[in-house]
Formats: structure tokens, sequence, C-alpha cells
């Protein structure tokens, strides 16, 4: 198991097909029997808006889209601040508790993922994917993403922004010892080693239009700040500088306080390009 803590292998993505499905079985339901079904009913309980336009909404051009896929976005309140500008929203969702009937005024589609990973769409069918912190919770992590990859539009238009974009977010940190009960995270979440995150994305020819590190020791400061808002445009905007000065001291699997003063999560915007 420690060679998994030196940032050259990701646990889970070397699995078994038989590890997979225990994975699989074990990830379904977690974090709603963690939080509980009800955690996240309402707009006003998701607290990421702001870091998601910070990092990802604003640099999409208030381009419209045609066709949109959630993967993993359980409730999918993800997407109300840019709901106007979708005609079709689909959401991958494992989870039977965390759904939504209606996102604005859009009826999602919700469809379950398969445990192998693959994803029941052609090449080249949707022009915007989300994958928000969603990658860490699963274990075939190289292969799902490529999935994502496949299915994602390429960028017919690069000078007037086009479409094709996918969006991720996910820690990069190890997120403690995973051998062992973690309060407030579910048995095998992990969080991806940002080399090996950005090897997979290298590997695929994706273009990266943005690339952040965010969340210097936020959970640190949240714990012994309760009425910290980490999605206030100030808070986020302060966290943005540090992290950039503290990108330098990141490590995965920390084993002092001065290697966690980094930041731990990544936020990609990425854009497939047309094929030669």
């Amino acid at each position: 198991m420690e060679k998994y803590f030196n940032e050259k292998f990701l646990f889970g993505d070397d699995f078994s097909e038989s590890q997979i499905f225990q994975w699989f079985n074990e990830e379904a339901e977690a974090y709603a029997n963690l939080y509980g079904k009800h955690a996240n009913t309402n707009n006003h309980s998701y607290g990421y808006h702001n870091l998601n336009m910070l990092y990802g909404y604003r640099y999409l051009n208030r381009l419209k889209f045609n066709n949109v896929l959630g993967f993993g976005s359980s409730w999918g309140y993800e997407f109300l601040p840019i709901i106007d500008r979708v005609k079709k929203l689909t959401i991958i969702e494992s989870s039977s508790q965390t759904v939504s009937k209606k996102i604005g005024k859009i009826v999602p589609v919700y469809k379950k993922p398969n445990v192998n990973g693959k994803i029941d769409y052609p090449d080249n069918t949707f022009d915007l994917v989300t994958c928000f912190d969603t990658l860490h919770h699963i274990p075939n992590v190289s292969f799902v993403l490529n999935e994502l990859f496949r299915i994602l539009c390429p960028n017919n238009k690069p000078n007037r922004g086009g479409g094709g974009y996918l969006l991720l977010r996910e820690p990069t940190i190890s997120m403690g010892d995973w051998r062992t009960t973690r309060p407030g995270l579910t048995t095998n979440e992990r969080g991806i080693p940002k080399d090996y995150l950005s090897k997979i994305i290298k590997d695929a020819n994706m273009e990266i239009v943005q690339k952040h590190y965010y969340s210097c020791a936020t959970s640190f400061l949240k714990r012994n700040w309760k009425k910290l808002n980490s999605d206030s445009w100030m808070y986020l905007y302060f966290d943005k500088h540090i992290s950039r000065l503290l990108s330098f001291n990141t490590h995965y699997h920390a084993v002092s306080k001065l290697q966690r003063i980094a930041p731990s999560s990544v936020f990609y915007v990425l854009r497939k390009p047309v094929s030669d």
C-alpha cells in the first residue's frame, strides 16, 4: 500500500473486475448515507457556486450548450449558474437518493453508471461535460476520464470559443490513510496525485484552457473558524493567490504540518481539439 502514497501510482487504477465491483457497491450510496439524502436538497446548501464560476464557468464565453453531461452531479445544483444556457442535461449518478426532478426549467435525464466505467454514449456526443469531485470516489480513474474525453465533442470553432469543454475539479492529496476510517469521508475515496492526473490529460491530447490549484489549508481553517465561508469571493481570491504562491509545496501524502500548507485541489478547464 505504501507505493500509492508516493504520487507515482493511483490506488484503484489497476484493480481487477471483482475489486472494481466491490468498490462500486461500497461507494454507490456512500455519500448519501454519510450526509443524509436531504443534506443538499436546495440551492442554498450548495457551497461551490462561486468556486465553479471563478475557475470554470467564466471561461465558457457565454456559450449555449445543446447537450450537457454531469458526471456524478447528484442533485445537479452545479448547473444552476448556467442552466438557462443548457438545452438538454444528462446526469450519470450512482445514488438513487441524490436526484432532482427539475433544475431551473430543465428536467434532467438520470443514468446509472456502469460498474466497469464504460459510458453508454457514442463518441462526440456532449458539448459540455462537468466532473466535480467525482473521480476520487471511483477506482478506474484513467479509464473513466478517457471515456469522458471520448464522448466530448471536439472544439470546431477554437477562435470563437466553440464547444467541447470539460470542467474537472479534484483533490490532489491522499485525504489521509484510506486504510482506516476517516471522519466525514467515505470508505474508499482518495485524492488523485496532480502529476498522475496531468499525465492522463496530456496523453489524451486534451487542450488545457485553464488550470488552477486552490484550497490552501482550507480544511484546517474551517475546523478552527466555524464562520468561515470558503465560497465567498473575498476568501476565494485570497485563497487563489496563496495557493499560487505555495503550489511548489504540494505533497500527495503530507506527513508534517509544514507539508500541509499547500493547495489541496486542482480545477481544470479542458477543451477537446479537432482531430487531424
